[in-house]
């Protein structure tokens, strides 16, 4: 399977030429993951005592920065959790300036969301089917409605002691709903409005949301799915960077610790081929208006 597509770069500021940006965009809204192996995030020596799992709050899976500068999730003295909201802050930033710098069509449109940072080792941990990271999954987002806006998310493996992250992709968001789509139940439209009234979400879901929950749960749950679906195991070594449309691409995080990520919205508009978004598949194969 033809999955990843390699740039050679190893600044946060780059200034690719148009036919590398062409190449780019047109490789990351097709379905692959575009991977940096020589863009490194460094971390100066004052931080290195930050890449340890003891900086994970209780049960969560990562520490959360939000773009209001909210760190949640983490433990530690509060001088400790103010130099890791620093770290990954600066995280942020530099990874608007390199998706902003390789797609400058996405710039106006791109909203910065959460930052990520995951110190545990997720291979071993255990969850349900539903939140298990470590089965095929596009992502959905249950409290927070899209409306059809893309999530593209920039991951850069930190691990100090050169271990890769390790992820499964799956075949392609089409071949993928073909086969799903058919199980999926959609809740009756007040559910929707009773959800929002009582802010279990950030808005009333639209039909899409409730399609793509329902493609990402379904596929979680579908043992035979998870072991025969067309899929290939994919190294991210220690030191590099790399990014996809997490809710296009077929995913699994297998193993791997200390990992930074940065979540991005995008508007469909704002697309080379809006064609290829996953409202507009969907809304082929249901034959409706989705959002």
């Amino acid at each position: 399977m033809q999955t990843l597509f390699s740039i050679a770069c190893n600044r946060w500021d780059p200034e690719p030429d148009a036919v590398l940006q062409d190449e780019a965009i047109t490789a990351l809204e097709g379905g692959k993951v575009l991977l940096l192996p020589h863009l490194a995030f460094p971390l100066p020596q004052s931080e290195q005592g930050l890449l340890s799992p003891e900086f994970l709050g209780g049960h969560a899976k990562n520490v959360s920065l939000g773009p209001d500068g909210q760190i949640k999730h983490s433990a530690g003295a509060d001088e400790q959790r103010e130099a890791l909201r620093h770290l990954m802050e600066r995280f942020a930033r530099q990874a608007t300036t390199l998706v902003s710098s390789l797609f400058p069509r996405y710039a106006a449109s791109l909203e910065r969301a959460r930052t990520s940072y995951r110190p545990a080792e997720i291979a071993g941990r255990a969850y349900s089917p539903i939140k298990d990271d470590t089965r095929l999954h596009v992502d959905a987002f249950p409290t927070r409605p899209m409306r059809g806006r893309r999530i593209l998310r920039l991951f850069s493996n930190i691990n100090p002691h050169g271990k890769p992250r390790i992820w499964r992709v799956g075949e392609p968001f089409e071949d993928m709903a073909q086969k799903i789509l058919p199980r999926v139940r959609e809740p009756i439209v007040l559910k929707n409005w009773v959800l929002a009234a009582v802010r279990a979400t950030h808005g009333v879901r639209s039909p899409y949301d409730n399609l793509m929950l329902g493609l990402h749960d379904q596929a979680k749950l579908d043992d035979a799915y998870q072991k025969n679906a067309p899929q290939a195991e994919v190294s991210f070594p220690a030191q590099s960077t790399w990014l996809c449309f997490t809710d296009r691409v077929m995913h699994a995080a297998m193993a791997g610790q200390f990992v930074l990520e940065q979540t991005f919205h995008l508007d469909v508009a704002a697309m080379a081929a809006p064609e290829r978004a996953p409202i507009n598949v969907l809304e082929k194969m249901a034959g409706r208006k989705l959002a």
